[in-house]
């Protein structure tokens, strides 16, 4: 029997979303950075998308980690966030950051897709 207060671990799956989260997470305020360093380059919606992204991912992230009865809803919508974010980045193909910040999104995407039909 589960003392009253504690938490059961975290799936694997979970877990792994998790991480997949925080590191898109990362990876966007990465892309930011260098985007503002492009200066005029760095178009308004790739911007946009980012800092979408780049907060959908943290909450998301959050979330399952203190089990909120929301978690499916947020992966879902943070799917969302991740895919149009990937498809900003690949607007500028020959930038290798947005490159590697569409993927780390797809990943994210893939997975939280995944744990939003997934019972939390």
């Amino acid at each position: 029997m589960q003392q009253p207060g504690t938490m059961t671990p975290m799936s694997k799956a979970m877990q792994d979303c998790v991480e997949a989260c925080m590191s898109c997470h990362s990876t966007c305020e990465e892309t930011m950075s260098s985007c503002m360093q492009m200066g005029g380059q760095a178009q308004m919606q790739v911007m946009r998308a980012l800092i979408d992204c780049s907060e959908m991912t943290r909450m998301c992230a959050d979330m399952m980690m203190r089990r909120s009865p929301m978690s499916a809803e947020m992966c879902a919508m943070c799917a969302r966030a991740c895919d149009m974010c990937a498809e900003a980045c690949m607007a500028m193909p020959e930038d290798a950051q947005m490159m590697r910040c569409a993927e780390a999104c797809r990943r994210c995407s893939e997975m939280c897709r995944a744990m939003a039909g997934a019972t939390m």
